[in-house]
């Protein structure tokens, strides 16, 4: 396929990227250079909101793969949250839009488990708290601005499905993690669901796919046993499990 990724030089970009572009025509925008450039990937810079941008590096393109996201530093700060909230929300508007004008007709976002609230009211959270999400069938409940920004993310796309009947996937992906570094360090939790480097492409790849469903969003986790989610509607409707799990039953 030919594809448009934007916020390719991003970290979850730079951990899929090499993968796409093993199979695929792949054009990525990003305001950042990228830290490694990959052989046969055409790099532009420019930004996201630039809806005549957008269109233009659209034309041809089979589907568009949005993983920008705001930054790390400053977490939580009034301008961290609000640049977090505008690219997840006007900045996909108005990428998705581009994309439309250019004549694409699907995209996958790299949303995120975060849509929903991570435990009960009122359970205390420590390393070890281990909780179960709820299934694609229940609505996200997210109040904080990462979650509620990537909630917001998933309802733009959901607009652009039926403004435009465009099929947009959305991936619900918990703690990508470089192969390199994977089984990941963390609480309980972030060691059970944190996906590896290859999963996480692998599912980008199998939404690549899937296409003629409208509006979709799916559970994509390193828990292979299920502890904490179902992946059962990725493992029937996009044919991906992940192959690295700390949780794997035997």
């Amino acid at each position: 396929m030919r594809l448009l990724v934007v916020g390719g030089c991003g970290r979850v970009g730079s951990m899929v990227v090499p993968r796409l572009a093993e199979r695929h025509q792949v054009r990525v925008l990003d305001l950042a250079e990228p830290r490694s450039p990959v052989p046969n990937v055409a790099y532009h810079q420019g930004d996201l909101h630039d809806v005549d941008l957008v269109a233009e590096l659209s034309a041809g393109v089979d589907s568009l793969v949005f993983m920008a996201m705001g930054p790390f530093g400053g977490w939580g700060e009034p301008a961290n949250m609000h640049k977090h909230l505008d690219i997840a929300v006007a900045g996909l508007y108005l990428t998705l839009t581009g994309a439309h004008r250019g004549g694409v007709g699907h995209a996958v976002f790299t949303s995120s488990m975060s849509v929903y609230r991570p435990v009960d009211p009122g359970k205390p959270i420590d390393a070890e708290t281990v909780h179960r999400y709820p299934d694609e069938a229940i609505p996200p409940n997210a109040g904080d601005f990462y979650g509620l920004a990537k909630r917001l993310g998933e309802e733009v796309c959901r607009n652009a499905t039926v403004e435009w009947g465009m099929d947009t996937v959305c991936l619900r992906l918990c703690f990508p993690t470089w192969d390199e570094d994977w089984p990941l360090q963390g609480s309980a939790m972030q060691r059970i669901i944190a996906t590896s480097e290859r999963d996480t492409g692998a599912a980008i790849d199998a939404a690549l796919r899937y296409r003629g469903k409208g509006f979709e969003t799916f559970a994509i986790s390193g828990d292979g046993a299920e502890r904490t989610m179902s992946l059962a509607k990725a493992r029937r409707e996009l044919d991906w499990s992940p192959q690295d799990s700390t949780t794997r039953e035997a």
